[in-house]
């Protein structure tokens, strides 16, 4: 048996889907699903074969496909008057100490007031998890994506989406150079490819950073598929010109029965 087929996820993402299909498709294949803090190294110290990543990232020798961009939310005491809201803007929360790197949301940096006037609090380096614990207890907010905010969800804080911050995007990445057939084929499958283009692919590592290598294998049924239509299309045209009813011609026989006042006049 080959060694497990490697995935690396951060926290929050959840792979669990294509990782069904994965299973289901290769089940003589094993794989491995493990969190990681650092996507990109796991991939560079060989932890893990690919990886899903919340950018940004160090591209360099990484190929990256964009999957997804998440929803970005505040996260509050459950008392906090953004508990009363559907959604808040970012402008709104100015006033708020921000119980993160200001760095990581520029959009409250560009607003904070706490900033502009020089009165925030040094705030210690802190996990999320005992950021939202801070959160908790009325010291502050976070703004996070939201599947990091569910994932630390607690019954003494709420969320709610904040419009004006630019949300954070889910990529897949794996290394320029890992030749390996199963990285194609798991491509594929978080691609959305059927189970019979898949199996086509039995080359290396796509090719094009962000490309995903549709280049390999899931061709390969293409033209058998193409020319089964183009003979049904084919066939369907000779057997209506060998009926003879004139309704489809060619393009000038295309005009409609009806353009007219309901039916043909005799002569005036």
């Amino acid at each position: 048996m080959s060694e497990p087929f490697r995935i690396g996820y951060a926290a929050g993402v959840i792979p669990d889907k294509w990782l069904r299909i994965w299973a289901e498709r290769l089940p003589d294949s094993p794989v491995e699903a493990v969190e990681v803090d650092d996507g990109a190294r796991a991939l560079r110290t060989g932890a893990a074969d690919m990886c899903f990543v919340r950018l940004p990232v160090d591209r360099d020798g990484l190929h990256l496909i964009p999957l997804y961009t998440e929803v970005p939310v505040v996260v509050a005491a459950k008392d906090h008057p953004v508990a009363a809201f559907e959604a808040v803007a970012v402008v709104d929360l100015a006033d708020e100490h921000l119980l993160q790197d200001p760095d990581e949301v520029p959009a409250w940096r560009e607003v904070a007031v706490e900033l502009r006037d020089g009165t925030r609090a040094a705030v210690p380096a802190m996990s999320i998890k005992q950021a939202v614990e801070v959160v908790a207890a009325g010291a502050g907010i976070v703004i996070l994506p939201m599947s990091l905010a569910r994932l630390h969800h607690r019954k003494d804080v709420v969320h709610r989406p904040v419009t004006g911050v630019e949300g954070s995007q889910v990529a897949l990445a794996w290394l320029t150079g890992n030749e390996d057939p199963r990285v194609d084929t798991f491509v594929g499958i978080v691609r959305g490819r059927t189970a019979r283009s898949s199996r086509g692919g039995g080359g290396g590592a796509p090719g094009g950073s962000g490309s995903g290598g549709d280049g390999g294998g899931s061709r390969g049924a293409e033209p058998k598929a193409g020319q089964g239509r183009q003979r049904a299309a084919a066939g369907r045209r000779t057997a209506g010109r060998a009926g003879g009813t004139g309704r489809r011609p060619g393009p000038r026989g295309r005009k409609s029965p009806r353009r007219g006042d309901g039916g043909p006049r005799g002569p005036r």
